[in-house]
């Protein structure tokens, strides 16, 4: 009989093993480890997150119960403190630049045909309980982290993150973020900075946001607008050409004011520096916001993100890094397969499955298997 893999051991098939151990190599992840190697670590922390475990303890009870299974995976069932531990100490860098090579795995080219992408920037906070106050205080009723994503709507997936306190302003880590020259890049209020849009304009970019409310502009032109129409407005302008009383605007050009009304009849001040696209194609590409809320409310609801499994700042960014692997990799295991359509189905199906032995590729409605023919039955019928 022919031997069948475990679904998990399927799943991990898309890692890339090399780059994996020379990452261990470089960070010096196994010095002095004796028992836990990184890549043990990896495959409970990947298993916490596929199976939606709760807690170290769930994690290392579900691998004990599936021990044999685990040695065609190149791995051991860890003790509980022993993967606190490595979590704790095991430096995050591993994960974060696995994190990157697998990326392009995902979409091969990204970083290079970059001109006309579109790029979302948010931030989800994530809330912490008391034992990490030491270092992610934020105020007297949060402790918590923010990660920072930048997000390929096209591909659905991430292309940049970063974790940071939640006390940190988002301008800290956007102004980190490599700018890919022409693509087009849509954020909030959140990443409200003259200097950093002037930064992408220079750069190539086409970038679409929101005005404050008290953000005057000089309107230097007028232009036609559908009557009746979600924009109300659509002028060329110039924000004010002095901040305060000191500093120079840095953004000093022309730009794109539109007044759009949503459903809950709000009005928005969207402004690009895009002069020359229908004003719908830049109503709409504020509009793909959205789905990078979408993307935060999946990683922390599919991959139970919202519970940590460690407290220290390590271990926290450990957890976040191999959360987006295992969002990778079930995107590219559901891209490899045809029959499970949608993407949220096949990780419940993932999860349900993970250490039985079945296939990705077998992970359908499972049919039963046609009735014999019985000939007795025929000529009871006949008679």
């Amino acid at each position: 009989m022919r031997y069948q893999n475990s679904l998990m051991h399927d799943v991990l098939k898309f890692v890339p093993w090399g780059q994996f151990d020379r990452l261990v190599d470089k960070h010096g992840a196994d010095r002095s480890v004796r028992t836990l190697t990184t890549k043990s670590q990896f495959v409970a922390l990947l298993n916490g997150q596929l199976s939606g475990a709760s807690s170290l303890r769930e994690i290392v009870t579900t691998m004990e119960s599936h021990a044999t299974r685990l040695y065609h995976l190149g791995a051991t069932a860890p003790k509980r403190s022993t993967l606190a531990d490595a979590n704790a100490r095991r430096p995050a860098g591993v994960y974060a630049e696995l994190f990157d090579t697998m990326l392009a795995q995902a979409h091969r080219g990204l970083r290079m045909a970059s001109k006309g992408a579109v790029r979302l920037i948010d931030s989800s906070r994530i809330r912490l309980n008391a034992l990490s106050r030491d270092w992610a205080h934020y105020d007297a009723t949060c402790d918590g982290v923010k990660l920072h994503v930048v997000y390929d709507p096209d591909a659905a997936v991430p292309v940049h993150f970063a974790v940071s306190p939640a006390r940190e302003n988002d301008m800290v880590q956007a102004k980190a973020i490599p700018i890919e020259a022409g693509a087009t890049y849509v954020f909030d209020l959140g990443y409200y900075s003259f200097s950093w849009w002037s930064d992408l304009d220079a750069a190539g970019c086409r970038f679409v946001t929101r005005l404050r409310k008290n953000s005057p502009t000089e309107v230097l032109a007028e232009r036609v607008v559908l009557k009746d129409g979600p924009i109300t407005a659509d002028r060329i302008v110039r924000v004010r050409g002095r901040l305060g009383h000191t500093r120079k605007n840095p953004l000093d050009r022309d730009l794109r004011e539109l007044h759009v009304v949503i459903e809950s009849g709000k009005t928005l001040r969207i402004v690009t520096n895009d002069l020359t696209s229908p004003a719908e194609v830049i109503a709409d590409l504020y509009q793909t916001r959205w789905e990078i809320e979408l993307f935060f409310r999946w990683i922390k609801q599919t991959l139970r993100i919202k519970r940590f499994l460690g407290t220290s700042e390590n271990a926290v960014r450990v957890q976040i890094a191999v959360a987006l692997i295992a969002y990778l990799l079930l995107r590219i295991a559901h891209a490899a397969q045809q029959a499970v359509a949608s993407p949220l189905a096949f990780a419940r199906l993932v999860r349900a499955n993970l250490m039985h032995f079945r296939s990705i590729h077998d992970l359908g409605p499972q049919r039963r298997p046609p009735k014999a023919f019985d000939p007795n039955q025929l000529d009871f019928a006949l008679s």
